[in-house]
């Protein structure tokens, strides 16, 4: 190759980092911005929430499966190569926490906690009941997370598309006994990813909008509750400005906290996680990741990928995929994202429900 020739090269590579273009990771088929890869980094049946264990232990729950399961990566090769079945028939074991060395499990009915998990993987304990909850199957799979405060905080999906939802459309915090139970975030229709931010100590979560008002309203909400008792607007208002045709009338979207963001129609915006390593570059640390579950019904599909939120304080001043590609040209669909979690090095799993895969994304600045 000659001189000119290679100057000409770098250039091109230059102006694809500068404009943000994205390379396909081979061979999934998957789009990443310039020195991201990709790979399975387990296969789990019906993939959802992820946690993280203090020696290295990943947890994940299920939905459908009614499985808890534990994955380690025991010589470091960026895969698990050991996985053991903790809990099995429960009844949509989705949600999964870990504190205090003990592992927190949410399924539809109940929270479940198994004690000293991490040195009773091959022999589990029996969980230890921690609270009761009213099963219900619209909206009934839980996702948890523990807070600064040491508080576990428990999202109750509305059970329908728009209703009056009672005590459920609210996210609830309780102690690790299962003690104080008491809502938190009221107005939520269906919350299934809570984050705290790791300066503020603020919740962070998602929120899936409503069906039937067309493809394009409203949007998915990704809010912020700066104090206890606020209320984000479910059944009335819709994304900070859509009025509800049915429950609307008699309140104005004013009397409600708005979203720090519009997430997009129909997305089925789940986990999030702030980036919290190192092994990315600079620009995500700090920020904020969105997994986009895609849509089920819209006339055409929308969603499927993982969104990087560039944060400015509260306010998010830009938005870009991160990882897209299960959702092809021609609208077919091979994965659908669920939970993100940073690992200790930096990394970062992704789990994949459809494809009954966990994903590892990780960086190398060559």
């Amino acid at each position: 190759m000659s001189h000119l020739s290679k100057i000409i090269c770098l250039m091109i590579v230059l102006f694809m980092l500068l404009a943000g273009r994205s390379v396909q990771a081979e061979p999934h088929g998957l789009q990443l911005p310039a020195g991201f890869h990709i790979a399975v980094w387990a296969e789990v049946p019906d993939a959802r929430s992820l946690t993280l264990g203090a020696q290295g232990t990943v947890f994940v729950g299920t939905r459908r499966d009614g499985r808890v399961f534990a994955l380690r990566d025991s010589d470091g090769d960026g895969s698990a190569d050991k996985r053991w079945t903790l809990l099995h028939d429960l009844n949509m074991p989705n949600g999964v926490a870990f504190h205090g060395g003990a592992l927190y499990v949410a399924e539809s009915g109940a929270i479940w906690r198994l004690d000293d998990i991490e040195t009773r993987l091959d022999s589990p304990p029996v969980p230890h009941l921690v609270h009761r909850l009213t099963p219900y199957r619209h909206h009934g799979w839980r996702y948890i997370a523990f807070g600064p405060d040491d508080r576990l905080y428990v999202s109750l999906g509305a059970p329908c598309n728009v209703c009056e939802p009672g005590r459920f459309g609210a996210i609830w915090r309780l102690r690790p006994d299962g003690s104080a139970f008491e809502a938190y975030a009221l107005g939520v229709r269906n919350s299934v990813g809570l984050a705290f931010h790791p300066q503020t100590g603020e919740l962070w979560f998602t929120d899936n909008g409503r069906d039937w008002l067309g493809d394009d309203l409203p949007s998915d909400e990704l809010n912020r509750a700066s104090a206890a008792g606020q209320h984000f607007g479910f059944p009335y208002c819709h994304a900070g400005d859509v009025q509800d045709p049915e429950f609307g009338a008699g309140h104005p979207c004013t009397e409600f906290t708005p979203p720090v963001d519009k997430l997009g129609a129909h997305v089925a915006s789940l986990g999030l996680r702030f980036y919290t390593g190192s092994q990315f570059p600079a620009a995500y640390r700090g920020n904020l990741l969105i997994a986009e579950h895609g849509s089920w019904n819209r006339s055409s599909p929308v969603g499927y990928r993982v969104m990087w939120l560039r944060l400015d304080g509260g306010r998010v001043v830009d938005s870009r995929p991160l990882v897209s590609g299960w959702l092809d040209a021609d609208g077919r669909v091979s994965g659908r994202p669920v939970d993100l979690l940073v690992l200790a090095d930096g990394s970062l799993l992704i789990s994949d429900d459809a494809g009954g895969r966990i994903w590892r994304l990780s960086y190398t600045d060559d």
